[in-house]
């Protein structure tokens, strides 16, 4: 089944670029660039992917992102996860990166886009997979703070195709980037939102209605509000569901338990993706493996998810 779901074509659209930095390719730039890492090698590293929940895992993650400095960074990282791609028949990938992360460590906006962009373009010119950036805000800094990494992304607005909104969701309700949603859709720009991981369904409802989203990413909290479920199910809203993150991050005590094949059969538009895969423990095929050793998943429900990523995808 493996095998088989690995040849199965496929869409990403929840994969955050430095969510995808393996122990290895972080200790190997970290030795380019000089920094000094607080584990003593990559085991020790591994071993410190035990989270009890989204802030513990925030906190690894930007540390291990401190050892992207330079433009080349930024596309082996890239170039790593298109490499992913290929091996597993991800045929096409809308990955998010967040800027804040590193430009609040002096790391110039342009470096970072770049480097990612470079490889994009190496991807779909050696490997023929097609895609599209999203840029990412951090809900938990202030609006002003997105504000002005709007500002900065603007004279590079061909480089994506979206804002999204990411990081801390639990007291960072959608609600509070309103305004700089409404500037980035006015100057052209699609939106999506994390919200209803950790956040409540209200979150999604504030992300539907306020910041105006083309899908949800996670979503999985939405089953407890039938009014919105039903809104779900009504305009075919996408949700990009990452259920070993899901597990990893105490969403779901086990896989057992996770509800996206029960959102599938009541016609919700769910989606399978690896969102952090080197903290996770899986890309996209291995996501789709534990559906079927833990629910039971069959081909037919493993064709319709990989058909709704490539049907929710912003660039056709």
């Amino acid at each position: 089944m493996y095998e088989w779901l690995n040849a199965l074509p496929k869409a990403e659209l929840h994969l955050h670029l430095e969510g995808s930095l393996e122990p290895e390719l972080l200790f190997a730039l970290a030795e380019r660039n000089k920094v000094a890492l607080p584990w003593a090698d990559v085991e020790t590293l591994r071993k410190a992917y035990a989270f009890n929940n989204l802030q513990e895992f925030l906190d690894l993650y930007y540390q291990g992102a401190g050892v992207l400095r330079t433009e080349q960074d930024f596309y082996d990282l890239t170039w790593a996860y298109l490499e992913r791609c290929k091996a597993q028949n991800v045929i096409h990938t809308e990955p998010f990166f967040d800027p804040q992360t590193h430009t609040d460590r002096g790391i110039p906006f342009e470096v970072v886009l770049t480097g990612i962009c470079q490889a994009l373009e190496d991807g779909r010119e050696q490997l023929g997979i097609s895609s599209g950036l999203i840029l990412s805000f951090l809900r938990h800094l202030s609006e002003e703070e997105a504000q002005k990494t709007l500002d900065q992304a603007l004279p590079f607005r061909d480089a994506f195709i979206a804002v999204g909104l990411d990081s801390s969701e639990k007291g960072h309700p959608p609600s509070k980037f309103q305004r700089v949603f409404d500037r980035a859709r006015a100057e052209g720009f699609l939106a999506v939102a994390h919200a209803g991981e950790e956040g409540p369904p209200e979150y999604i409802w504030e992300a539907l209605d306020l910041l105006k989203i083309e899908r949800i990413d996670h979503g999985v909290r939405a089953v407890e509000d039938e009014r919105l479920m039903q809104r779900i199910i009504d305009e075919q809203i996408p949700l990009t569901v990452c259920p070993l993150s899901n597990i990893k991050l105490c969403v779901f005590d086990h896989m057992r338990h996770h509800n996206i094949l029960e959102m599938l059969e009541r016609g919700v538009k769910v989606t399978v993706n690896s969102d952090d895969p080197a903290y996770f423990g899986g890309y996209v095929t291995e996501n789709f493996a534990a559906l079927h050793e833990h629910l039971g998943m069959t081909q037919e429900q493993a064709r319709r998810l990989a058909q709704n990523s490539l049907d929710a995808r912003l660039v056709k």
